[in-house]
């Protein structure tokens, strides 16, 4: 309610999860379990929610949360060797009590910072990982002792490869890999009930290689109905279509709505995109940055049903447009540090009157 005090509180959610909810002084809230760094809520200050989750979601780990708005890192989708969506989403993150000098344009003091921390388990499903000095030094010892053995014990090659195989075998199953990544994300409730999350992905290698990732907020937009949405800020732009093994098309000159099931990747997106909801008169206004692709998804009936954690019929009350980097992976440098931002507004369909007017949503 209007006239609260600001504040972050740590509690129990579903399944006694940990969460921490966030207040505004105007009555807006949101709520972020530490399972995924995952938002589950995101309230006006008349409490309506303005996120979908569904009524099965599975609150369960390692089972991701359906609804709200996930974490894909650092696999989109099942493009790639990884679980789909990749792992921050199924991780327990933590409270970053000290974290260092966050870049934001917000003065927002109503925020929450989280950090996922590498686990022992992480090294075994992605590949970026490098040995320490201590390994490289201890694989350099056995080279060069296996030279001399070559040049001049020609009679103990057989015993030279084995110690070979044995000094592997221990630097991979005895020795610690040091994974390769600092992944740091602020969730933030802004001036007015605005929603944002800002994430910061770090290569910490010490090795001198670079990795790649792709990356989306898979975020879950509850609806009136999907009939009566439609999206604007992404017209005539070329798009891949996951129903159809990621053809590329162009999107037609109209603004896009839905008559069944979408899977599309739009490429080199606006930084400012509007949905637009005709029975709720009410309008979502995404903003991101470092995040040149947009995903429109929704399963429509059949995949509804296949899906466990997800109802027959809840197709009809969501939709996902995904701010993301997904057609070119972002690569980084030891040391380098990459930023993707997302603002999530919802005002009055009287925003935006008939045909959306660039000027007053998608550029201003």
């Amino acid at each position: 309610m209007a006239g609260e005090k600001p504040s972050v509180e740590l509690c129990k959610g579903v399944n006694g999860l940990d969460k921490v909810v966030l207040r505004d002084a105007l009555g807006s809230s949101a709520e972020v379990y530490l399972f995924g760094g995952h938002v589950t809520s995101w309230r006006t200050d008349h409490r309506e929610e303005l996120l979908f989750v569904s009524n099965k979601a599975i609150f369960k780990p390692p089972k991701a949360i359906r609804g709200g708005i996930p974490i894909c890192f650092p696999q989109f989708s099942s493009h790639g060797n990884l679980e789909q969506h990749g792992f921050a989403r199924n991780k327990f993150w933590s409270i970053d009590s000290d974290p260092p000098p966050f870049p934001s344009d917000s003065s927002s003091k109503t925020f929450v910072d989280l950090i996922l921390k590498p686990t022992d388990d992480d090294f075994k499903i992605w590949p970026h990982r490098f040995l320490s000095f201590s390994q490289q030094f201890l694989l350099l010892v056995c080279h060069f002792v296996s030279c001399f053995l070559f040049f001049f014990f020609c009679f103990l090659i057989m015993l030279d490869s084995f110690l070979l195989q044995v000094a592997s075998t221990c630097v991979n199953k005895y020795l610690i890999f040091y994974y390769s990544y600092e992944f740091r994300l602020r969730v933030a409730l802004g001036l007015g009930g605005d929603l944002m999350l800002t994430s910061r992905i770090r290569n910490t290698n010490a090795d001198g290689k670079p990795f790649s990732f792709t990356f989306a907020y898979h975020t879950y937009f509850s609806v009136s109905d999907i009939s009566e949405v439609r999206v604007e800020g992404l017209e005539t732009l070329d798009y891949l279509d996951n129903l159809k093994e990621r053809e590329r098309f162009t999107e037609q000159g109209d603004a896009i709505t839905f008559e069944s099931g979408v899977d599309k990747i739009y490429l080199s997106t606006p930084t400012k995109i509007a949905i637009i909801d005709h029975e709720k008169k009410r309008t979502f206004v995404l903003r991101k940055d470092g995040l040149p692709d947009a995903v429109v998804w929704n399963p429509w009936d059949r995949k509804a049903k296949a899906m466990p954690d997800f109802g027959d019929d809840e197709y009809k009350h969501m939709l996902c447009v995904e701010a993301a980097a997904i057609e070119k992976p972002i690569t980084l440098k030891p040391g380098e540090e990459w930023k993707g931002r997302l603002e999530l507004s919802a005002v009055p369909s009287s925003y935006c009157s008939g045909q959306l007017d660039p000027r007053k949503v998608l550029q201003g």
